[in-house]
């Protein structure tokens, strides 16, 4: 049995030998294992940086986010600011009130008329309430009404222009200019030089028939017109004026001006009492 035994038993060198060989390998792969984590850690995307160094990065974000919520609330300060400035301080607020067109109808007039607020904010001043006060003056035709920076109110005018007058009669108040529109707008105590007549029942911007004539003696030429004395009409249609030498002209509607004016030119050569241009291509004369 002895020889047996040996046989089973491995000799002590043996042994050894292998406890050398696992001793290595346990060597090896502890080895392997610190290489395979230096190996890691230098490929993560992880920094290795001190902690100093992030607190310096997280400083400057702090900051930047303070200097932002200055920054806006500067930016409401001065929103609020302009806005004081613009709607409820009297630093740009009404100085002037500057008036444009006025010859007949008095400036100062105008001005009292239109009770523009002085010192109120421009941008709070009503100009469409102070155009429709000086629309409303019987002398004035149209208005413009603007804010000049920083502290004028401009307000531009057209007076209305007297194409014709009527006589209010015995014990009336005088006489009564009238426009191209047919609009009463004044009334003067003596007759009106180099103005025609109106003949008429009745005077009115809102009478079809005094618009009508109006409007024949705006389109008129100029050299004619001063030799008109007097103007009437039954119809809208139907308007027939008088000149300086007695010829009574029938001029019809206000159509057709430029050719009436140049057929009328051409008949007034001949002698007559009546010229009918009512239809240029078929005038008449009549005694």
């Amino acid at each position: 049995m002895s020889p047996t035994r040996e046989h089973r038993r491995p000799p002590e060198s043996e042994q050894g030998e292998r406890d050398r060989a696992a001793l290595a390998r346990e060597r090896r792969g502890r080895r392997s294992e610190e290489e395979r984590r230096r190996t890691r850690s230098s490929r993560s995307p992880r920094s290795t940086a001190p902690a100093p160094a992030s607190a310096k990065r997280v400083r400057p974000t702090r900051r930047a986010e303070i200097r932002r919520r200055w920054v806006a609330l500067l930016s409401v300060l001065t929103l609020v600011a302009l806005v004081y400035f613009l709607f409820f301080s009297s630093l740009l607020g009404v100085k002037d009130v500057a008036v444009q067109g006025a010859k007949q109808v008095s400036a100062d007039q105008i001005r009292a008329t239109a009770a523009v607020p002085a010192d109120k904010p421009m941008l709070r001043v009503d100009v469409d309430a102070i155009r429709d006060r000086v629309a409303a003056m019987s002398g004035i035709a149209t208005v413009d009404v603007s804010r000049s920076w920083p502290s004028t109110v401009e307000i531009a005018v057209t007076e209305r222009t007297a194409i014709a007058f009527f006589d209010s009669g015995p014990g009336g108040d005088g006489f009564h200019l009238v426009d191209g529109g047919g609009v009463v707008f004044k009334t003067v105590k003596t007759r009106p030089a180099g103005l025609p007549e109106l003949k008429l029942p009745k005077v009115s911007a809102d009478d079809p028939v005094t618009r009508a004539v109006t409007a024949v003696l705006g389109v008129i030429p100029q050299a004619m017109l001063k030799q008109v004395t007097t103007a009437t009409a039954q119809t809208p249609a139907s308007v027939e004026f008088t000149l300086a030498g007695g010829q009574t002209v029938r001029w019809g509607d206000a159509g057709k001006a430029d050719r009436k004016a140049e057929v009328l030119a051409a008949l007034l050569t001949q002698p007559g009492k009546v010229y009918d241009v009512s239809a240029p291509e078929l005038p008449t004369i009549s005694s």
